[in-house]
């Protein structure tokens, strides 16, 4: 899909705040309220805008342990990545999991509040899944980089 200026604008605005008012973003992109709302209604119902989030402070709530996990299964065949998506995916400590190419099959990020609560997941969930051949974990020690705006590249502008 081609996006004009505005609609980059919009996105770039919604990205950084989604709690603007469409009074403020009409402004900020150059528009009236009734256009600008237009265009935001057509951005969500052709799927670019996903939905809105909030974005939680883990650290206030305690949970301060961020995993990295690289797992690699015994087997590559359809059924056993289906298989092991769907096992991962509904496990509310993981908050990435990637199908990568390399060594390794997938790489997973997990938030968990405690050593001893990634232990439990480690032992009770990864390590009990069938076709796991490894699992590789590395403790971040600090963020260095996260961004929450994904670059718009200038070819999607009309």
């Amino acid at each position: 899909m081609k996006l004009d200026h505005i609609d980059h604008k919009i996105l770039k605005h919604l990205q950084e705040n989604a709690r603007i008012t469409n009074a403020e973003l009409a402004e900020r992109v150059g528009l009236s309220p009734t256009p600008c709302l237009r265009r935001l209604r057509r951005l969500e119902t052709e799927g670019i805008i996903k939905g809105y989030r909030t974005e939680i402070n883990r650290e206030a709530l305690g949970v301060n342990v961020t995993v990295i996990i690289l797992v690699k299964l015994e087997r590559e065949d359809d059924k056993t990545l289906r298989e092991f998506e769907t096992a991962i995916k509904n496990r509310e400590e993981v908050m990435e999991c990637y199908l990568v190419t390399g060594k390794f099959d997938y790489f997973i990020r997990v938030v968990v509040p405690s050593l001893a609560t990634y232990e439990t997941f480690l032992s009770e969930t990864m390590l009990r899944m069938p076709n796991i051949a490894t699992v590789e974990s590395s403790f971040t020690l600090r963020e260095v980089a996260r961004k929450v705006v994904t670059p718009l590249p200038q070819s999607i502008i009309r």
